[in-house]
C-alpha cells in the first residue's frame, strides 16, 4: 500500500504537469521568438519530464528566460506538500456512484491492464475506482521511473529558477481545468485508451529516447510524428481535446501579452508547437512573425 501512495501522489505532481531561422550562432532548439511591429515575446517548447542527464538545457531557453520579464506556464505548478491539491484531483479523477474501470472495459483490456500494474507491484483492484485518463497518466510516470528516464520537467526548472529571481509568473489555465482534463480523458472511449497505452508502453523507452534529441534540436515534423500524430490518427477525440482545443484557447492569451510592456517567456509543452492547427501556425496565421531562435 506504501508503494501505491507514493506513486498516486507523483502521479498528482505529473499530471499538472515543437518557420523561419534567425541569423545567429545558436544551434535550432524548441524556443521561438513571435514578433508583431516592435514588440516580441518568447515561446519555448518543453518536456514536463526530463532525466537529469539532459542538463543544462539548450542555451536558448537561458537566453529567452534572461531577456524577459515573466514566465507563462501551463498552470500553477502545485506543491509537492499541498494536500489540498491531491485531494481535489484524487475526488475528480474517482468514480462515483460504484462505477468501476473494468465496467467500461473488455475482459481481456482489463486482463492485460492487471498484468501490466502487477509488473510494477500494483493491484488492478486497487486502480479500478480510478478514470482512464488518471490510469494513463500513472503508467506513463511509472514507466518513466522504470526507464530512468524520470526526473524535473523544463516547467518546474525555470518554475523555481523565477521563484528565486523574483520573476512574474503567468498561467494559460487553472489548475481546476487541467484537473477535469484529466478527469475527461477517454470517457466514452475507455477501451481504446487503455489498450492502446498499454501497447505504446512497451515502446516507452524508445520513443522518449528518440523525442529528447528531436525536441534539444527542434525537430518539428520528428516531434510531431512522435507527439501527436499518433494521438490524432487513433483518438481523434482525446486529440481534439487536449491539443487544438486548448491551442486556440492559448492564442488570444498570447496576442494579449503584446499589449503590455513586459517580455513573456511562454512555457508549454512542445506538442503544442507542432502538428496541425499548433499555436506557433495560429499565430502566423494572425500576422504574427515567427522565427526559431
Amino acid at each position: 500500500m506504501n508503494m501505491l501512495k507514493k506513486t498516486l501522489k507523483a502521479t498528482a505532481l505529473l499530471a499538472t504537469t515543437v518557420i523561419l531561422n534567425t541569423n545567429t550562432c545558436f544551434a535550432d532548439t524548441s524556443v521561438w521568438k513571435v514578433t508583431k511591429g516592435e514588440d516580441h515575446v518568447y515561446i519555448g517548447g518543453t518536456v514536463h519530464i526530463l532525466p537529469p542527464s539532459e542538463f543544462p538545457l539548450p542555451k536558448e531557453f537561458i537566453t529567452a528566460y534572461e531577456a524577459t520579464d515573466a514566465i507563462v506556464l501551463e498552470t500553477p505548478l502545485p506543491d509537492p506538500t499541498d494536500a489540498s491539491f491531491q485531494a481535489k484531483l484524487m475526488q475528480q479523477v474517482s468514480y462515483t456512484n460504484n462505477q468501476k474501470l473494468s465496467d467500461k472495459l473488455s475482459n481481456d483490456t482489463f486482463k492485460a491492464l492487471e498484468t501490466h500494474l502487477a509488473a510494477f507491484g500494483i493491484n488492478v483492484n486497487e486502480m479500478n475506482g480510478f478514470k482512464p485518463g488518471f490510469i494513463v497518466m500513472m503508467m506513463a510516470m511509472l514507466e518513466a521511473k522504470r526507464s530512468q528516464l524520470a526526473g524535473e520537467g523544463v516547467d518546474a526548472y525555470f518554475n523555481k529558477m523565477a521563484s528565486k529571481d523574483n520573476k512574474g509568473k503567468e498561467y494559460l489555465e487553472s489548475s481546476d481545468f487541467q484537473i477535469g482534463l484529466i478527469a475527461n480523458m477517454g470517457q466514452g472511449s475507455e477501451e481504446a485508451l487503455i489498450s492502446s497505452t498499454i501497447a505504446q508502453m512497451g515502446e516507452f523507452k524508445e520513443m522518449f529516447n528518440q523525442l529528447l534529441p528531436a525536441w534539444r534540436e527542434g525537430k518539428s515534423q520528428e516531434l510531431a510524428n512522435l507527439v501527436v500524430n499518433q494521438v490524432k490518427d487513433e483518438d481523434p477525440k482525446t486529440f481534439k481535446q487536449m491539443f487544438t482545443d486548448r491551442n486556440q484557447n492559448w492564442v488570444p492569451l498570447i496576442e494579449q501579452m503584446f499589449t503590455d510592456t513586459d517580455k513573456e517567456f511562454v512555457l508549454v509543452g512542445v506538442g503544442h508547437l507542432v502538428g496541425e492547427n499548433n499555436v506557433l501556425q495560429l499565430l502566423e496565421q494572425s500576422g504574427y512573425q515567427v522565427t526559431k531562435l
